[in-house]
């Protein structure tokens, strides 16, 4: 792409942005990726969506929009909704088990509890069930508190069809969605138990800390290996990292780090980022593990990357 056509980064002040269309598209940029990402589940493909958006806004005269933030949210949600037409034909013809790309996030992001969940893998994948609609209308009821009318702009639906969608994607998301509130300091102390466990190849303390009905996702999407099924439970998903682990051996390392805003490893192989593991933690125990070893998708791993509303 290039370079005078990139969108303006997170990263820019507002002295380096002397024109208003500019400095509207920056204060609201983080906003635009993280609805992005949470419609696709993918890092590239809401760096493309926000890049649309840019574009589409510089066209735009500043005088004929009355409220710039609902003006850009709407433009990346048609944005998005396209791009869920091809994704969905990605998945069709996926190899494995797909997972949403993980995210490198900054530990201030723990602050903001309900972005976390609504980021978190668990929620994402809860999110895959529904329709691009749905989905798209929940994330931007739900999470980013936009009125029916202004979801209305962005879906193509009337204000009154919104809201009976808003509820269906509601009910379905609340029998989906993990029930327990976590706090970040028992979700740290669980990966913390789970990591000595790996570490030291102690199969009676993984035991302890998997709950009994853990369900276990690999992603590696045909090109790294990894178990094409979910393998539930404590004993099954144990003997598998056991069995990874034999096979490694030294050569691998754990390191703790912010995945979608909550505590993940990053397991590095000679050095080199091998795969993901970002944990879903309910009662002090791991009732979910999903691993990403697909290199085409860990682009978002290799910098924090700025969420929020």
């Amino acid at each position: 792409m290039a370079e005078q056509d990139a969108a303006p980064g997170a990263g820019v002040s507002d002295a380096a942005c002397p024109d208003p269309a500019t400095e509207a598209f920056v204060a609201h940029r983080n906003l635009l990726f993280t609805v992005a990402y949470e419609m696709l589940g993918s890092v590239a493909d809401a760096e493309d969506v926000v890049q649309e958006t840019w574009l589409r806004w510089t066209e735009i005269d500043l005088d004929t929009v009355r409220d710039r933030r609902a003006y850009l949210v709407r433009v990346t949600t048609r944005q998005a909704l396209t791009r869920m037409r091809t994704l969905r034909r990605r998945k069709e013809t996926y190899v494995g088990p797909w997972l949403p790309e993980p995210l490198l996030t900054a530990p201030d992001v723990a602050d903001d509890v309900e972005l976390v969940d609504s980021i978190s893998m668990a929620m994402l994948l809860v999110l895959e069930t529904l329709t691009p609609t749905e989905r798209a209308v929940f994330v931007l009821r739900e999470v980013f508190e936009l009125e029916y009318d202004e979801i209305a702009e962005g879906v193509g639906k009337s204000p009154a069809a919104v809201r009976q969608t808003a509820h269906r994607a509601r009910a379905h998301v609340a029998a989906r969605r993990p029930r327990d509130v976590v706090s970040p300091a028992e979700t740290r102390a669980a990966l913390q138990a789970f990591q000595r466990a790996v570490e030291t190849g102690d199969l009676q303390s993984l035991l302890d800390i998997l709950a009994p009905d853990v369900v276990a996702l690999s992603d590696g999407g045909g090109i790294k290996q990894a178990v094409r099924r979910p393998v539930v439970g404590a004993r099954k998903v144990a003997r598998l990292l056991a069995a990874g682990l034999d096979l490694v051996g030294a050569q691998i390392s754990l390191e703790p780090v912010r995945i979608n805003g909550a505590p993940g490893l990053v397991l590095r192989l000679g050095g080199e980022i091998d795969g993901v593991m970002a944990v879903r933690v309910e009662g002090g125990l791991v009732t979910g593990l999903y691993f990403m070893r697909n290199p085409e998708k860990l682009s978002g791993m290799a910098r924090e990357i700025a969420v929020g509303r």
